[in-house]
């Protein structure tokens, strides 16, 4: 519920084109890197960024670009930026503009186009690229005037940075790009006035529901990460004993080591964490967004009486059926709410401690066993060992990431990053980097599958060559993993899933990275804390054994809740 607020203000000392005028507006918005590669389209605005205070990241990709700059503006809550030419670099944006979105995460994507006097016919690299992007993002245009710069450049950052954060396009002409406005201008001034606190009408509604409730849980979305919402969240659970789940999205929004926490959800329909949902009555959503997480997983029969608490109203769905909506900030609501509640309101759970320690006991199997290949377990246990509370590591989309969503003790949001939302393969090479501009003070892991670290491997030389240490972790079995998991689970057979790799440490060393083999399991830990220390570029191959994968599924299965 964020009304934002422009003044114009005009100066008339500022001269220059299209190209500089759009640069001058990125810097009023506060953005620090462009990430993209240059087009013979757009190479004005290349060039102003290069003369402006902006730092121009050259990737080798263009959906490398994108994804740097969704994972930039999940870390710093601002709209990232990528660049491209038109036609077919463009269209390489498309892919991380519709993970951003889907991901409820600011970005803005900017591409060049052909001149506006050829846009009417059949033209060489022209396509319609506003009706490519409008289904997958919040806002989609084309600057088709000078002097409309500085209040659509204003929109886009204000769209994308909205109550619900996604991405916008912007396409600029090759012709406008080159013009001059009618008269000199700047950008925009940015006045960002939003009502934060919650509807007291709507509190006591939702107070009333609690009241009756018996045994209530709640669920943290990414939208409660982006609200910085985790101590509201502890003062909560702690105030009426109430067990707290977190979608994929709000890892470590709650930590995972408060005696209240139930992990993770998202994984089958009875993971560990789930089986906290079969006994609830009342569901507290916080910061939940629908495309996270598929609510017929915790609410099957759509009987549970559900508290929405975000920014903005809940998507539609029969098995998400809200008794009361609370709109406003995520802390200030949860705050209200307990005030509301009587003094000696508290429930009774000791679902989480059984939870947890089923997740304590699969960390344990990890870590003392010496298998080789290396057991998923393992992997995680000594990626959570060498890396610190607040260290930030990104699960790419596949086998690895299920066992890192559910596996994973995270205690401080955004400090373990996946996509969940289009759940895309090979983010996360790029987006670590990115990870490492938006927090420059931490270590950064990228742990890939062998399948999606091939799909952008080639940033590694963006990486080396714009001094940005961070490491990557393939985890190889030479295969698509999670589809032969899933195939095996529902056709008892598995096919077109295989693949061969070249030798990955001396990929990775042929781009002055350096590379690592793990030979024995316990290889791996010193390996990443070696690589971890090293102020480079660092690839570490390790073998991993993903039988486990249906041995988790068999356990799973013959488990029965309530817990």
């Amino acid at each position: 519920m964020g009304i934002d607020g422009a003044t114009e203000s005009r100066n008339t000392t500022a001269v220059g084109d299209v190209a500089h005028l759009l640069v001058r507006c990125l810097e009023a918005e506060g953005v620090e890197y462009v990430f993209g590669i240059p087009g013979e389209e757009n190479i004005l605005f290349v060039d102003a960024v290069g003369g402006s205070g902006i730092r121009y990241v050259l990737v080798r990709h263009e959906q490398a670009a994108s994804f740097m700059a969704e994972i930039y503006g999940r870390l710093t809550g601002r709209a990232g930026v990528c660049s491209a030419t038109l036609g077919p670099g463009a269209i390489n944006l498309l892919l991380g503009t519709a993970d951003a979105t889907t991901n409820s995460t600011p970005m803005v994507a900017l591409a060049a186009q052909g001149a506006l006097r050829r846009m009417h016919k059949e033209s060489h690299q022209v396509i319609d690229l506003v009706s490519m992007f409008a289904p997958v993002t919040q806002w989609a245009a084309c600057v088709e005037c000078p002097d409309a710069v500085p209040e659509m450049v204003r929109k886009a950052f204000k769209t994308a940075q909205s109550e619900r954060p996604g991405a916008v396009f912007l396409a600029v002409p090759e012709d406008i790009e080159t013009e001059y406005p009618a008269e000199p201008l700047s950008p925009l001034q940015i006045d960002t006035v939003r009502s934060e606190a919650p509807s007291p009408s709507q509190i006591a509604r939702a107070a009333d529901v609690l009241t009756a409730a018996r045994r209530p849980v709640v669920l943290a979305g990414h939208g409660a990460a982006r609200a910085r919402a985790s101590a509201a969240l502890v003062r909560f659970a702690e105030r009426l004993n109430i067990p707290v789940a977190t979608t994929f999205h709000g890892k470590g929004v709650f930590p995972d080591d408060h005696p209240g926490a139930l992990g993770a959800v998202g994984f089958m329909r009875h993971d560990y964490g789930n089986f906290g949902f079969d006994t609830a009555d009342v569901l507290v959503c916080v910061g939940y967004e629908i495309q996270e997480f598929d609510p017929v997983k915790i609410n099957p029969n759509g009987d549970k009486r559900i508290v929405h608490v975000h920014r903005f109203p809940a998507e539609v769905d029969a098995h998400y059926p809200v008794a009361v909506g609370v709109e406003g900030d995520p802390s200030q609501a949860l705050d209200a709410l307990a005030a509301a509640l009587p003094d000696h309101l508290t429930y009774e759970s000791r679902t989480g401690e059984k939870i947890r320690g089923l997740l304590d006991e699969e960390l344990r199997y990890g870590r003392g066993n010496d298998a080789f290949p290396v057991v998923p377990q393992r992997v995680v246990a000594d990626v959570r060992t060498a890396l610190n509370r607040h260290d930030i590591v990104l699960a790419d989309t596949g086998a690895g990431k299920m066992w890192m969503a559910r596996l994973y003790p995270t205690y401080e949001p955004d400090t373990c990053l996946l996509s969940n939302g289009l759940s895309t393969m090979g983010f996360a090479l790029p987006g670590a980097i990115a990870a490492k501009l938006a927090r420059p003070d931490r270590q950064v892991l990228a742990m890939m599958g062998d399948g999606s670290f091939l799909m952008n491997s080639q940033e590694l030389e963006t990486a080396v060559r714009e001094r940005i240490p961070l490491v990557v972790l393939v985890l190889v079995d030479e295969e698509y993993g999670l589809i032969t998991w899933k195939m095996e689970l529902e056709l008892g057979r598995h096919s077109h899933t295989r693949f061969t790799n070249p030798d990955l440490v001396a990929y990775a060393e042929s781009f002055g990275a350096r590379g690592y083999s793990i030979e024995a399991a316990d290889q791996l830990l010193p390996t990443l804390r070696r690589a971890l220390d090293d102020d480079t570029v660092s690839v570490i191959a390790c073998p991993v054994d993903y039988s486990e994968n249906l041995r988790l599924t068999d356990k799973l299965g013959s488990l029965h809740g309530p817990f």
